[in-house]
């Protein structure tokens, strides 16, 4: 029911590092080509730091780990392809259409497979104004039962990030600050949000994995990423960008799965192309992260 990449499965039997890499990025994250070539350059990422990537996709309904660099290549130009939460699964595999899989069915996909470590750029949380609209991301559900482990530059900023906190602490998801004491913004490293928990290695990470296993507690843990200071951009200017995209999706209303893309895409022509540059490069910073993390849990 699944097509796994050759080298990705010989990895897998081998007890080799494998890092998944989901493809939302590719198909409704950034324009054509450069949603390409930062898929691919992930991936060299990733090996060059001694792991297995494995690029998540739906091809013509059928689930593909180990997505060829031609499959990429169509993923990133066709217009067809749907964005696939864990609820649009039945639909998308029965009608076998073709499906971007976001954090939350990377990582369904990636356990299925025993993939221990994915690599994204920022995760789905609590929506501005949740209390009035329920819209509450997937990907802290997913989080809250697949065993994954999942590091990324923090929560997307256009999120409430205090109550996306308390969700996942609530849901029982270990946030882990790699070395810093707060949760990193995804366009800043610091958010100011305070953080039970800071590790400076990967092995330390690579511990708590095997420690969350050997004790059969389920769902996976959160790696906060900051981005580098010298690719980030300032608070002030994201902040502002940030809210005029708001005020403008709320105008047009825009919601539910379309309204990440959407606020993305905006806020990339509010900063002049800044932060597309800035997602890129966290994105980067965070496969050689995952790659080093993955290597360490295989280890153990």
């Amino acid at each position: 029911m699944i097509r796994i990449n050759k080298q990705v499965e010989e990895a897998l039997k081998n007890n080799l590092p494998v890092v998944a890499l989901e493809s939302t990025i590719i198909a409704h994250g950034m324009p054509y080509p450069k949603n390409v070539e930062t898929a691919l350059a992930v991936e060299r990422i990733v090996k060059e730091h001694g792991a297995i990537p494995a690029t998540i996709g739906i091809i013509e309904g059928e689930p593909v780990i180990g997505m060829s660099e031609q499959e990429i290549e169509e993923f990133g130009k066709r217009q067809d392809i749907i964005k696939v939460s864990r609820c649009d699964l039945p639909y998308v595999l029965s009608q076998k259409k073709w499906g971007a899989t976001t954090v939350a069915t990377t990582m369904l996909f990636a356990s299925m497979a025993h993939i221990d470590v994915f690599v994204t750029g920022g995760v789905g949380g609590v929506h501005r104004h949740a209390e009035e609209t329920f819209d509450i991301s997937a990907d802290l559900e997913e989080l809250a039962m697949t065993p994954v482990t999942v590091v990324c530059a923090g929560i997307k900023a256009i999120l409430d990030l205090p109550k996306t906190l308390e969700y996942l602490e609530t849901k029982g998801v270990l946030v882990i600050g790699y070395q810093s004491d707060h949760l990193a913004d995804f366009y800043t490293p610091d958010s100011g949000l305070k953080l039970n928990c800071r590790m400076d290695t990967p092995l330390e990470i690579a511990k708590a994995m095997k420690a969350k296993r050997e004790y059969g507690l389920k769902g996976g843990m959160l790696v906060s990423n900051p981005i580098p200071d010298d690719l980030s951009i300032s608070k002030a200017k994201i902040d502002e960008a940030i809210e005029k995209a708001l005020k403008e999706e709320r105008v047009l209303g825009i919601k539910g799965k379309e309204s990440t893309p959407f606020l993305l895409k905006k806020i990339v022509e509010l900063t002049d192309g800044k932060s597309l540059e800035a997602n890129i490069k966290l994105i980067l910073n965070n496969a050689a992260l995952g790659s080093e993390i993955a290597k360490a849990y295989r280890q153990l």
